[in-house]
């Protein structure tokens, strides 16, 4: 793969790069800035070596036209606070105002166009158009750096299409994220011991099957959980539960137990009255949840066995939190995992998505862990063991 040093001298140079600035908003208001400041080594390097910086990313999902709740204006003025100079927000994608800012740009200086998917192309299914807008794009810079980890699964105009118009490569976060993520997935430390997480089986199917043929552990909980205990037999009473899956997780645990893969399952678990920080909940047995609650977390002696199963590994995968963790009551599934990767002698990955926000909410020293992705598709994608478009157009 491509990066920084392969573009030469860049100094004088315009470089686009393609940052991951998908921020969560309250309002205006950043809750979490991680993804900004994951940003900025990249940006901080190209400065240093003399260029002036037009950063590019999305925010949200807006129908690819202007949403005023969506701009980029809370991230731009973020990214300004961290580098310590000003970041000119354009008032559009590839209009006269980008165009003017973009000119006026010195060594040096930063820009930002407004979000990317501000415009319909960039996400569109028909090669030409995203091709048209990467043009327009790739008009205001002389070079382009991909560093939005969160995105290079996408087969999009800023991420895919501008890096075959351009001189191209990786920036300093995307180089780290892949060499972190192959460092666990294609020859990884044994044991190696995936937990897996979130709501649903069926964002994860890909995943589990191709895990199967590689993790010596595969820790599962979150409402995933529930359509486990349901293939074992169990009732789960209100939880969440994909019927439709019960089927292919049977096929899971069946092709486990061939393949000598341990499958850790929840023994007990946190049920609820209803889906709400302060309901009524106790702790059950897994296999015994009432007709009347709803599971929010694995219960305690889950926890324990999970953290058990985690202190030997060599290498740990983490993706999908334990419970409800935004809600105290059902957080301490996700805190003991999180706890059992830093206590652990072996090299952790936190792969993304609501798993890294679950640390930062949660308190936890980021510098814990072997390595927190920006991405949690990507980084889904990469367990899977699929080809990411973003990533193969970088390839020398």
């Amino acid at each position: 793969m491509k990066t920084i040093d392969s573009l030469g001298d860049l100094a004088g140079k315009k470089v686009l790069v393609r940052s991951d600035l998908n921020v969560p908003l309250d309002g205006t208001t950043i809750t979490d800035d991680g993804r900004v400041r994951a940003s900025v080594p990249t940006i901080e390097r190209l400065l240093a070596a003399g260029a002036s910086v037009i950063v590019t990313a999305h925010l949200g999902r807006p129908k690819g036209e202007p949403e005023a709740k969506y701009s980029l204006a809370p991230a731009a003025a973020r990214l300004a606070e961290l580098l310590g100079k000003p970041v000119t927000l354009a008032e559009d994608l590839v209009g006269p105002s980008a165009k003017a800012v973009t000119d006026a740009l010195e060594p040096g200086q930063v820009a930002m166009l407004e979000n990317v998917r501000f415009d319909a192309r960039e996400t569109s299914k028909v090669d030409e158009e995203r091709q048209a807008l990467a043009a327009e794009l790739a008009a205001f810079a002389d070079v382009f750096v991909s560093d939005g980890f969160g995105v290079v699964h996408r087969k999009q105009a800023s991420v895919y299409d501008v890096a075959q118009i351009l001189p191209a490569a990786a920036g300093l976060l995307v180089q780290n994220e892949v060499e972190s993520l192959s460092k666990a997935v294609t020859d990884p430390a044994r044991p190696y011991a995936v937990v897996l997480g979130g709501s649903k089986v069926s964002d994860k199917l890909g995943v589990i099957a191709n895990l199967l043929t590689k993790a010596d552990r595969l820790l599962i909980g979150g409402g995933m959980v529930f359509t486990f205990l349901a293939a074992q037999g169990h009732g789960v009473g209100k939880s969440l539960l994909e019927e439709d899956q019960i089927d292919t997780v049977k096929g899971y645990l069946e092709t486990a137990k061939a393949n000598g893969v341990e499958i850790v399952l929840p023994t007990d678990i946190v049920a609820a009255t209803a889906f709400a920080a302060d309901a009524d909940h106790i702790v059950v047995a897994a296999d015994a949840i009432p007709e009347d609650r709803l599971g929010l977390d694995i219960g305690p002696d889950s926890a324990a066995l999970f953290a058990s199963k985690l202190a030997d590994a060599k290498t740990i995968v983490w993706n999908g939190p334990m419970g409800v963790f935004e809600m105290e009551a059902f957080a301490a599934g996700t805190k003991a995992v999180a706890q059992a990767m830093i206590d652990s002698d072996g090299f952790s990955v936190v792969g993304g998505g609501d798993s890294a926000a679950a640390v930062r909410l949660l308190g936890f020293d980021e510098a814990g862990f072997g390595h927190i992705s920006t991405g949690g598709g990507a980084s889904l994608e990469l367990l899977e063991g699929k080809v990411l478009p973003g990533l193969a157009v970088l390839e020398d």
